[in-house]
């Protein structure tokens, strides 16, 4: 048993439960170099970098992470999310690519993908992870409406009009914003149900 490990491990364990991450990330720094197949203090130095907004940081780590454990899709989908926070969206939509290469049901990554598309002008490429994201999970009201946003950017007026229509039926006054937002009122205001707000 490698007991300088779990000295520095308990110790990160115990810094983090009360708070103190710096401490705790300079001591799972220690354990993980200690033991650099270990899959647990990776996790915990990247998680602490997210945490405080350090996504870069948070990068590197959830490659490591991915080093140790490659085939593991919540792992992509948590180093495309820091990579999208990071300003990195090529990094984050290789990343969730991955996550949904090995669990294709995973409508958070379609989402994260759809925002990476979307930050990139890349609005056809957007409405098709977001199409995927709603397919998944069909009461996500703000993946309808940035999926209605992207057709309307990538020139799919139809689809924009079918997006309203299934939005409609669950989440009108999002429905009013998109239909708003796309300029189009006159249109598709008829779509719209009459509201008292």
């Amino acid at each position: 048993m490698n007991f300088e490990y779990w000295r520095h491990y308990a110790r990160a364990r115990l810094w983090r439960f009360f708070g103190r991450d710096e401490k705790a990330f300079a001591e799972y720094l220690i354990a993980h170099r200690l033991r650099p197949d270990d899959l647990s203090s990776a996790q915990h130095l990247a998680c602490i970098a997210a945490e405080r907004t350090r996504y870069a940081l948070a990068a590197e780590w959830f490659v490591e992470c991915l080093r140790l454990a490659p085939e593991d899709a919540e792992m992509h989908y948590n180093h495309g999310f820091v990579c999208e926070q990071a300003g990195d969206p090529r990094a984050a939509i290789a990343a969730f690519a991955e996550a949904v290469r090995r669990k294709p049901v995973l409508d958070r990554a379609w989402y994260g993908m759809g925002l990476a598309h979307a930050r990139l002008g890349e609005h056809a490429a957007a409405a098709e992870a977001f199409a995927r994201s709603v397919a998944l999970q069909p009461m996500h009201g703000e993946a309808y409406y940035l999926w209605g946003m992207a057709c309307h950017r990538a020139a799919r007026p139809q689809q924009v009009e079918e997006v309203i229509g299934r939005l409609v039926d669950f989440d009108a006054r999002l429905a009013a914003r998109l239909v708003r937002d796309v300029g189009r009122e006159e249109e598709l205001g008829p779509l719209l149900p009459e509201m008292p707000f």
